[in-house]
């Protein structure tokens, strides 16, 4: 009964706007299902403006510089996230990639942070942050704050412009996630936490359990501490969340198994990414392929604490709520040319220690809310892996609008029809007297 209830839902969610990938076949990045179409604007005067909690899809031309807007109070750190999708195989540079700054109404900047494809020059979603932080000493007060989306090109790393290399001049797919935190409800301390244990742990041993990753942050697939194996192929990018509690941290190496043929070598094959629960980076490791089995761990991250924003490492400021932590998989499509179109075994080897403890406490909820919340069904999906794809397809139904109610008639209506079969059947096997 359950499988079909699943599989009714899931079917509902396929035909939600915004359910649809940015490319067809294994690599597509598959977009929030409630995202709501976005176009940004080439100046400030009439950018559209963004709402914190809700997912937006758009796209970036070539020659890109698209402005959003934002209306923030006075007391509310704001967090950006932009995420672009250039089309499947399409040829990138190193430097290709995208930068994201917030700005404030007199265009003064607030912050700035740039993403790009790497040395491995395989297309894939690259991920950046702008933010508006509260409490700093540049861009305070309550208005209008503006987010710039530009296009980074290989013929000058510092400006936005299209060209042959940057994905064949193409539009990119954007996908943009605005999220607000309040102020504590105390003050705390204004300086990082002093020590931590920084050694690298050894790798968690065991026998992997299958695991498949989700193709997009929206359907990350939960993973708790343990061994997991999954297949990849190459352009195929996967997606995991980890929840974290405050007080925790998570250590992931990812493994690449050997080619069943080919020879030579691959700069930059398998790429392992760690981001925050606002899609902020944290860490990324990557590693040459020769064809033989080989590995590459994530740096050792603090605990989760409010107080990590103040250090300077970038990193390491980023680990500073609890929430879900994504750690993103990446298989070069080079890899096809050397050794095949795969698919590939990867094992991903999650660490997560630390003691848990309260959070801070806002002076208000965070947007949306639960964000920054570690619930009992997060640690039970991520411990399990099953719960994912019910959870994923209920929060599109809620989303959904008017088309869900359609989409839930008939979720419960299939709900029902099991149930009476179900019953049925028990009655049919008891024993007459």
């Amino acid at each position: 009964m359950r499988a079909a209830v699943v599989a009714a839902v899931l079917c509902a969610v396929a035909a939600l706007p915004g359910a649809t990938a940015a490319a067809d076949g294994p690599a597509a990045y598959a977009f929030a299902p409630d995202a709501v179409p976005v176009t940004g604007t080439a100046g400030v005067s009439d950018a559209p403006r963004l709402e914190p909690g809700r997912t937006y899809r758009g796209s970036l031309p070539a020659n890109g510089r698209l402005f959003y807007r934002l209306d923030l109070d006075r007391a509310t750190t704001a967090y950006v996230p932009v995420t672009a999708v250039p089309p499947a195989h399409a040829t990138v540079s190193a430097t290709d990639g995208i930068r994201v700054s917030v700005r404030d109404a007199h265009g003064g900047s607030c912050s700035y942070a740039a993403a790009r494809f790497g040395g491995a020059l395989s297309p894939r979603p690259v991920t950046a942050l702008g933010q508006r932080e509260a409490g700093r000493t540049s861009c305070q007060g309550a208005g209008a704050y503006y987010l710039l989306v530009e296009r980074l090109d290989s013929g000058n790393p510092g400006r936005s412009g299209g060209s042959a290399a940057a994905g064949t001049g193409r539009s990119w797919d954007l996908e943009i996630a605005p999220v607000t935190e309040p102020r504590p409800a105390r003050a705390g301390p204004t300086t990082a936490p002093g020590t931590w244990d920084s050694a690298s742990p050894e790798p968690l041993p065991g026998e992997p359990r299958e695991r498949a990753g989700g193709a997009g942050f929206a359907g990350a697939r939960p993973l708790g501490q343990g061994v997991w194996r999954s297949r990849i192929t190459p352009g195929q990018t996967l997606f995991y969340e980890v929840p974290l509690d405050w007080g925790r941290r998570v250590h992931a190496v990812a493994e690449l198994g050997g080619a069943a043929r080919g020879h030579g070598y691959v700069v930059g094959a398998l790429d392992l990414s760690l981001y925050d629960p606002v899609r902020g980076h944290v860490d990324d490791a990557s590693l040459g392929y020769t064809g033989t089995a080989r590995s590459a761990a994530l740096d050792p991250m603090p605990p989760v604490e409010y107080a990590n924003r103040y250090a300077v490492p970038t990193g390491r400021s980023a680990v500073r709520f609890a929430g879900a932590y994504y750690l993103v998989v990446h298989l070069s499509e080079r890899m096809t040319d050397t050794f095949g179109s795969g698919p590939f075994t990867v094992t991903l080897r999650v660490r997560v220690d630390g003691r848990a403890h309260d959070g801070p406490g806002y002076a208000g909820r965070p947007v949306p809310a639960g964000v920054f919340t570690v619930t009992e069904q997060d640690r039970a999906a991520a411990a399990a892996g099953s719960a994912g794809g019910d959870r994923i397809a209920m929060k599109a139904l809620a989303a959904g609008g008017i088309g869900t109610g359609t989409a839930l008639l008939l979720v419960l209506g299939v709900w029902t029809v099991a149930a009476r079969r179900a019953q049925t059947r028990a009655s049919a096997q008891k024993p007459t007297a």
